[in-house]
């Protein structure tokens, strides 16, 4: 019995391990929604979670492809499962030394959320035969611009609009659309392409998406596709989002979810490794927005398998 409580109090001195066990204390969870709320690797995982498994502090079952695990040990362990109360109060005492439980909760939370959108799910799977049988006609592009002449006449502002492709698509249908950009030659192509093409609502403006070219409560919606990993301060930009935009206005990110590709900072410029969907979620509560919506909407097929983010909130 001394032997099981000292493995188990040496077992519990690991931060990573602690995590895992204060997180099953509250949901059974599976490898993977562990991965996504303590952004680690799944071999990692797996190896603390093996650990825990022969000492008896958790347990797992099958759920269809999933493996799910629970807090504490199965049946036929005996007299592990006796330390149950003990190791619940030692678990709480350690719990509130490890910075990151906090933020851990929050991530478990969104989490569960994800579990309960059915409707995403559906979506999703929905999403996955889009265009693997042929049909004439039928196309990503051909969704997009249908989509876009539902959209109200309102006025837009994309920040970080690079050569402005988007902001071209929005400018379709929106009452005007400022597209920010830092670089001088993205900035004089896209004025010109604009020109070319007849977009006279399209207007295009040199700046810095932390400290946009745009007068305070002017748009009614602020875009960041795929820009705010190339922000040095995410926040500031989107509190300069809050800025611009009117009582009522929405806030729409695309981004990268974290993740671990640091080739990613010469290939891309990329200054952030992505955002996870709790740091998204800080970033808007913080700043004042409301009525905060975040999902995953992409995951890319090929190596290093980047998946897309999509966060909608509002300022009140």
């Amino acid at each position: 019995m001394k032997a099981s409580i000292l493995k188990n109090l040496r077992l519990i001195g690991d931060p990573t391990r602690l995590r895992i066990l204060n997180l099953l204390r509250q949901e059974d969870l599976s490898v993977v929604e562990l991965q996504e709320i303590l952004s680690m690797g799944q071999s990692r995982i797996s190896s603390q979670l093996s650990q825990l498994k022969q000492a008896g502090l958790v347990s797992d079952r099958r759920s269809g492809k999933h493996i799910i695990y629970t807090f504490g040990a199965g049946e036929d362990v005996g007299e592990t499962r006796g330390l149950d109360s003990r190791l619940l109060s030692t678990i709480e005492m350690a719990a509130a030394e490890v910075e990151e439980i906090p933020d851990d909760l929050a991530s478990l939370q969104l989490v569960l959320k994800k579990r309960k959108d059915k409707a995403r799910a559906y979506f999703d799977a929905l999403a996955g035969k889009f265009g693997r049988t042929y049909c004439p006609g039928r196309s990503w592009k051909a969704l997009a611009e249908s989509l876009l002449k539902l959209m109200p006449q309102v006025v837009i502002a994309d920040l970080g609009a690079g050569e402005g492709t988007f902001s071209q698509l929005l400018a379709q249908s929106a009452k005007k659309v400022i597209a920010i950009d830092s670089s001088e030659k993205m900035v004089e192509y896209g004025g010109r392409i604009a020109r070319e093409n007849g977009f006279k609502n399209l207007d295009y403006r040199l700046g810095d998406i932390e400290v946009p070219p745009i007068d305070n409560c002017s748009v009614d919606i602020a875009f960041f596709s795929q820009a705010l990993h190339h922000a040095e301060k995410p926040k500031r930009a989107i509190e300069a989002a809050w800025r611009i935009l009117k009582p009522g206005g929405r806030i729409v990110i695309l981004d990268l979810l974290k993740h671990q590709f640091e080739d990613a900072r010469e290939l891309y410029a990329d200054v952030w490794l992505g955002f996870s969907e709790l740091e998204i979620t800080r970033f808007l509560e913080r700043t004042g927005f409301t009525e905060i919506e975040i999902s995953l909407v992409d995951k890319e097929p090929e190596s290093p398998h980047f998946q897309t983010l999509l966060a909608v909130a509002t300022k009140s």
